[in-house]
């Protein structure tokens, strides 16, 4: 009780000192968690395009019945291949029907022998729909392949992108952290090795001397987690009906309360971890 008690009144009596380590604990969460949303919601993002029909192949209309369905039996046996939809010429009537409610002359002008079958092909993989869009092409049963590739493999792109660039970032500020963590605790110790040796004198041992400025370090990790936490999940918050409007369909937000939990602790053990190491490294080279 007491090592708490000195902890706090390390942290009391320089509380400048205190409120620098605080904030730059606090900026390394807040990437973290940002970065955490990011990752996991371009993640989702590429899930929910995986999950989707991303190649539709269009059959010529002398492709048989029976050639279209030797077709769709080679894609359903491919491990590349998630799901596969066939739409008939009458179902893709009734979907341009749907499509084009509203427009009466339009309705009048198109009749199911124009419209062509097809077939919706959607990857496990959004690596994988190059290949397979390969293989449509190569069929003498389609007439037509259409593929967003360049939509795919940008947003494949940029989110590989995203995630070196957060891992760099946050790397870097946890470095940052933990030395000028380190440097403030070194600096609290030279001003109080006066009291130290006499605590020294008076028998006192080595870790009793050491735990408040360790307890301190992580006192200052701890704080800055929940801050950046705060701050990072406010943000998000605030800001789903945009997401949710910007992003559609995608079933991204808002986000579940038990995930914003476990990212919570998750961040307070690093928040300890990256504490301690600071402060021991500052005990180690102050308190020899």
């Amino acid at each position: 009780m007491k090592t708490f008690k000195t902890t706090w009144n390390h942290i009391r009596r320089s509380p400048y000192q205190a409120l620098a380590a605080i904030l730059i604990m606090m900026l390394t969460f807040l990437a973290l968690s940002i970065f955490t949303f990011v990752f996991f919601g371009s993640s989702e993002i590429i899930k929910y395009f995986e999950s989707k029909p991303q190649v539709t192949a269009f059959f010529k209309d002398e492709a048989t019945q029976q050639n279209i369905d030797g077709l769709i039996a080679t894609l359903e046996g491919n491990d590349k291949v998630s799901d596969v939809n066939f739409v008939s010429k009458n179902e893709a009537l009734q979907i341009y029907k749907e499509q084009n409610k509203g427009d009466p002359l339009l309705l009048d002008l198109v009749t199911e022998e124009i419209l062509p079958a097809s077939v919706e092909i959607s990857a496990t993989n959004i690596d994988d729909l190059s290949p397979i869009s390969e293989t449509l092409k190569s069929s003498p049963f389609v007439s037509e392949v259409v593929f967003q590739q360049d939509v795919v493999k940008t947003l494949s792109q940029w989110t590989n992108a995203l995630r070196r660039i957060g891992f760099v970032v946050i790397l870097l500020l946890s470095l940052v952290s933990v030395f000028i963590m380190a440097t403030i605790i070194g600096f609290k110790i030279s001003q109080k090795r006066e009291e130290i040796e006499i605590m020294r004198l008076l028998s006192a041992t080595k870790w009793y001397v050491r735990w408040p400025f360790i307890f301190e370090g992580i006192f200052y990790g701890v704080v800055g987690a929940l801050l950046g936490w705060t701050i990072a999940s406010a943000g998000l918050l605030y800001a789903t009906p945009y997401l949710k409007s910007f992003l559609g369909n995608i079933p991204l937000l808002p986000v579940n309360p038990v995930y914003l939990g476990i990212l919570l602790a998750g961040e307070l053990m690093i928040a300890v971890v990256l504490g301690t190491y600071a402060s021991f490294i500052a005990v180690l080279r102050y308190l020899k």
